[in-house]
């Protein structure tokens, strides 16, 4: 989808800021000032055009997600019944690597009583679990570099500046394993990189996800924090 003028389309909006077709507007907001920071021209590394297209790109998304409340706002709906009030249930805070390949899980209730739970893979944020009679909510919660945004994943991945600038291949560690990955220069530039089907597995009516690789320029301090990620995500995945 491209703006009327010809100029910046939706889709490219959502590459430059990195963001997936459900972002929230805070994750937009968030998408922004870290792309913002990395494509300053004052900063090393920055660009001038770039930090223009990543401010189109915000302006771009920002209205029409503005527009759609907007348009939301102005249908009369009818006033809707009134239900008790429901205890919410209790929320059980997992890590993407369990929400990718399942797993145990412990919860301790607010009355001290300690849960131990085998989760099936492919959860995701808002389902719902069981121990016993107790329901459970569950929250995915970002570990360190690996996000899960609906139903795909997100992984910060250090490259070397050299191969964003002319291309090349990477090795990298994901939670299907180590894989191969062609970096092309326009993916350099871009820092993104998509591989189809390789997000949360399908589950109920959820569509099997993507795996959306995050490159950034390699330093000595992000490759030490990249292999600390690494080993936590394969000691989550073996638990």
């Amino acid at each position: 989808m491209k703006s009327a003028g010809g100029g910046m389309g939706v889709k490219q909006a959502r590459e430059i800021l990195r963001l997936s077709p459900f972002h929230t507007p805070a994750e937009l907001r968030l998408a922004f000032r870290d792309a913002a920071k990395r494509a300053h021209p004052d900063r090393s590394g920055g660009d001038a055009e770039r930090f223009r297209q990543v401010v189109e790109a915000f302006h771009l998304l920002q209205g029409l997600a503005e527009a759609r409340a907007q348009a939301k706002d102005s249908i009369i709906q009818p006033p809707a019944p009134i239900r008790p009030a429901r205890e919410e249930a209790p929320t059980l805070a997992i890590s993407p690597a369990t929400a990718f390949a399942g797993g145990s899980a412990e919860h301790v209730l607010a009355d001290g009583r300690r849960l131990r739970l085998t989760l099936p893979a492919g959860l995701r944020t808002g389902d719902q679990v069981r121990a016993g009679e107790v329901q459970l909510t569950v929250a995915i919660r970002g570990d360190g570099d690996l996000l899960v945004r609906g139903d795909d994943l997100w992984l910060t991945v250090p490259v070397e500046p050299r191969l964003l600038a002319e291309g090349g291949r990477i090795t990298v560690e994901t939670p299907l394993g180590r894989r191969v990955v062609w970096i092309t220069k326009k993916a350099g530039a871009r820092g993104l990189v998509r591989l189809p089907g390789q997000g949360l597995p399908a589950r109920g009516r959820r569509r099997e996800g993507h795996l959306f690789l995050r490159l950034t320029p390699q330093t000595r301090t992000t490759a030490s924090a990249a292999r600390t990620l690494l080993r936590r995500f394969a000691a989550a995945w073996a638990a």
